[in-house]
């Protein structure tokens, strides 16, 4: 009748694995969606949805999106800036891109975010907050 260390072993290790253990994933606090990717006369036009759940509204919030082409090499980087997003709202913003139109990505990728501000808001939690979404018919993520 050896079950009473077995179980304490067992608990044990699942005091070492930490509180993140048994929880389910945490839901971002800031959500980026691309929403839609629209062709245009001269370039590609992105609609982006943004959700801020970070507990205070933001003056600024930029995203730097690395644009992969057909061979899957990255060919661009874009500054995606959204200003005055009120905490616990959802904003649309468009962006018109010029050059290629958009079927000649394969990919975005949130690569960083390089403003973040609002008040008691560090400039670093635009990033460590984000998740992402996708409507679109191409990847995108952080």
């Amino acid at each position: 009748m050896m079950r009473a260390p077995f179980t304490l072993t067992i608990a044990a290790l699942l005091a070492l694995a930490g509180p993140g253990f048994a929880q389910e994933k945490v839901q971002p606090k800031l959500l980026l969606e691309l929403n839609a990717l629209e062709s245009q006369p001269g370039g590609c036009r992105l609609t982006l949805l943004i959700e801020n759940r970070l507990g205070a509204a933001l003056n600024l919030a930029a995203f730097e999106v690395a644009m992969f082409g057909p061979a899957g090499q990255v060919e661009r980087l874009a500054l995606l800036e959204f200003s005055d997003l009120p905490e616990g709202k959802t904003r649309v913003r468009r962006f018109d891109l010029p050059g290629p139109d958009c079927t000649h990505w394969s990919r975005l990728l949130v690569n960083d975010a390089p403003q973040c501000r609002g008040q008691g808001v560090e400039r670093k939690a635009c990033l460590k907050a984000l998740g992402t979404q996708n409507r679109s018919n191409i990847p995108f993520g952080g």
